[in-house]
């Protein structure tokens, strides 16, 4: 009969803790990986969750590296209640990572997590928009604007986002944090910091640069090579979550799944390249993919929609 308890409390990690094993771990991801404020968010989360685990199993009080392997099996067990499978994998993911930096700092001398087995992660295919679906939600803005439903200033703001998104393949923050000097205008290509600070240059093509160009002209004029490209209408640097909440008035104007991300566009962007014949490895390096593999979902998105035309439009299929 298991003795492992159904579920961990919820009250606060103890702050002696925190401040021994979390936080310079945190600060290491933070000032020398260079890891953006959500992976370090998720990692806290991760590391509170499995020590909150520990005190409920009467573990707490044992070193980390004492830890057995049937222990944090058990622990997958657990938490296989409260997480869905990709959320327990991030969460181990985060666990090893603050094992591995307390063993290269000597305190801790293994690594229990290694080998631990983890649930099969179901294959998720990328949503993405046709090139159609694409077509309506960046006339949105011009819509606004044409029915005075929008300001001059908050429509060619709006459009040049999600242009810049897609004419680019931005992530959403490598696009909040794009200045101006970090574009180009005689190539139209901008030098991107993705994950990890890693750079990267990025065509963001003919239509993007263009609406850049006239945004920069009629609402921007003054703004030097460290100001924002993207800002709000106060002129500061526009959050991510404004432009999540953004997206989801030309989602619903363009008739959309209000549940699309702008990390979709992404999604889009990459899957009609490789629609159009692009090789996979220029668009790896589009991207700003580390590995090969994690470019090649797009691939498995381009034979889904060819079977689908095929079923649809082949009179055997």
């Amino acid at each position: 009969m298991s003795n492992v308890p159904s579920k961990p409390s919820v009250e606060p990690i103890p702050d002696e803790i925190a401040d021994e094993w979390l936080h310079p771990f945190l600060e290491y991801l933070s000032k020398e990986k260079r890891y953006s404020q959500y992976t370090a968010r998720n990692y806290r989360q991760a590391f509170e969750d499995f020590y909150r685990w520990l005190i409920s199993a009467g573990l707490a009080e044992n070193e980390f590296d004492e830890l057995s392997p049937r222990d944090l099996r058990d622990f997958v067990i657990e938490a296989q209640r409260r997480f869905d499978r990709r959320t327990l994998h991030n969460h181990v993911s985060g666990l090893r990572a603050l094992y591995k930096f307390w063993i290269k700092r000597g305190r801790l001398s293994r690594n229990p997590w290694i080998g631990i087995p983890l649930p099969k992660l179901e294959k998720r295919l990328p949503k993405f928009l046709t090139e159609e679906q694409m077509k309506r939600l960046l006339q949105g803005p011009s819509r606004l604007l044409e029915n005075g439903s929008a300001d001059a200033f908050t429509a060619w703001r709006d459009r040049l986002i999600m242009e810049l998104l897609y004419g680019g393949g931005l992530r959403v923050s490598e696009l909040v944090g794009l200045n101006y000097g970090d574009v180009d205008p005689s190539s139209g290509v901008a030098r991107v910091f993705g994950k990890g600070r890693k750079e990267r240059l990025c065509p963001l093509g003919r239509v993007a640069m263009s609406v850049l160009e006239k945004f920069k002209v009629e609402f921007a004029d003054k703004s030097g090579p460290k100001d924002p490209v993207v800002v709000t209408s106060a002129q500061g640097r526009m959050p991510v979550r404004q432009v999540q909440l953004m997206m989801k008035r030309y989602l619903a104007l363009a008739d959309l799944p209000l549940d699309l991300s702008p990390h979709k566009i992404r999604h889009s962007y990459a899957t009609h390249l490789l629609n159009a014949g692009a090789d996979l490895r220029l668009v790896q390096e589009l991207l700003g993919h580390a590995s090969l593999n994690t470019t090649q979902v797009y691939t498995h998105v381009s034979v889904a929609r060819l079977k689908e035309i095929y079923q649809k439009a082949h009179p055997r299929a």
